[in-house]
């Protein structure tokens, strides 16, 4: 029986998951290397030490049943090792490997026969011409580990932008992808549990600046067939993976109506944080019952929904014009428990429930909510 559950990372992924978990009765231990890291705040415990801290890695691992992360760009070789040792950690080092690697998750789509943009790997400066042909311009450029929000990326309109992409990345092994034109960005926020069953919350549609998520509208504005067909994409990635958790499917719709798959995150996501406040078992209550057992919700919504992110401007960090936000009933925020809200960090988000189909006005409506909220 699972008692404890461990999570690697303190953000705010994990601070929701944690409160889902002590509502269902879990003791939650936490490591990540900043003190009261905004998962700290809410766990019993937090191992304060790094990702590759093996002696804490494995402290993690005798004070819990099961141990799960809440991002993906970390050390795998702490993941191999508490599973080494004995302990159970799930999503397991296998799909972190192949989610962590951009050229082996492309690789694992195609194998899944689902279609991704075209690309090609550069490991050397002689890989650039032939990737170049392989890809067109323009280009998307990015490192094939690490890299999040946007960072670790360069678009490129020439073999010359090419070229210093690789001078910037300083040795790094990258990915060149067709730079893809769409009419939208999609993701697909889906559970798996032990026994193989997979459910998948509807479609959500996301809007991005500079690499960093700024809004969600849920579900997507797409015909039933597509949203459909982009849920049994999900469905078939996470059941190849053989993953169990929460993950997501990020797709682009191209102007011809064709689905592509982008990305897979193999831990709950910032697009899927809709489910908290309109489904009766969000895409973090999922996780838990998928790691620990337990049976999966059915997805279903009670009502539409805008989700906007709340990011840092780098002038100061209290978050002003609350009251004025929370006037409007629909609302309800989020905020992590960040100490600095540096420039364009995640300090929190608000979702707007919606009862009619979304339109411009509504759109307008939540960015003028948005607009309320600055930094002091």
């Amino acid at each position: 029986m699972i008692e404890a559950i461990g999570v690697i990372g303190g953000g705010q992924l994990g601070r929701m998951l944690t409160l889902v978990a002590k509502r269902m009765g879990y003791h939650v231990v936490v490591l990540d290397p900043q003190e009261h890291s905004p998962c700290g705040q809410v766990a019993d415990e937090q191992i304060v030490a790094a990702y590759d801290d093996r002696a804490a890695i494995e402290e993690l691992g005798r004070r819990s049943q099961i141990v799960t992360y809440e991002f993906e760009n970390i050390d795998i070789g702490s993941v191999e090792h508490l599973e080494r040792c004995g302990y159970r950690v799930t999503p397991s080092s296998a799909v972190l490997r192949a989610t962590q690697d951009r050229l082996l998750e492309k690789s694992f789509v195609r194998e899944c026969g689902i279609a991704t943009t075209a690309f090609a790997a550069i490991s050397s400066r002689g890989d650039i011409e032939a990737a170049a042909e392989c890809t067109g311009f323009p280009a998307i450029v990015k490192t094939v580990h690490g890299g999040y929000d946007g960072k670790g990326q360069w678009r490129v309109d020439s073999v010359a932008g090419v070229h210093g992409a690789f001078e910037e990345a300083r040795g790094a092994v990258l990915i060149a992808e067709r730079e893809v034109e769409f009419s939208c960005e999609l993701s697909v926020v889906a559970s798996r549990g032990g026994d193989g069953s997979v459910v998948a919350f509807p479609v959500a549609e996301n809007a991005h600046d500079r690499g960093i998520l700024v809004r969600t509208i849920a579900p997507a504005r797409i015909e039933p067939t597509l949203a459909s067909q982009a849920q049994e994409m999900a469905s078939a990635i996470g059941r190849r993976l053989g993953i169990v958790g929460t993950y997501c499917v990020e797709l682009f719709l191209t102007h011809g109506g064709e689905l592509l798959v982008n990305e897979i995150a193999p831990r709950p996501h910032n697009s899927g944080h809709f489910t908290i406040d309109t489904t009766p078992c969000s895409q973090y209550e999922q996780h838990v019952r998928a790691i620990c057992g337990l049976p999966l919700s059915p997805p279903r919504m009670f009502c539409g929904a805008v989700m906007m992110n709340i990011l840092g401007d780098g002038t100061g960090n209290h978050l002003m014009g609350t009251e004025a936000l929370l006037g409007d009933p629909s609302i309800v925020l989020h905020v992590y428990g960040k100490r600095h809200a540096v420039a364009r960090r995640k300090m929190g988000h608000f979702t707007m429930l919606v009862d009619a189909p979304i339109d411009d006005a509504i759109l307008t409506r939540a960015a003028a909510a948005h607009a309320k909220l600055s930094w002091r």
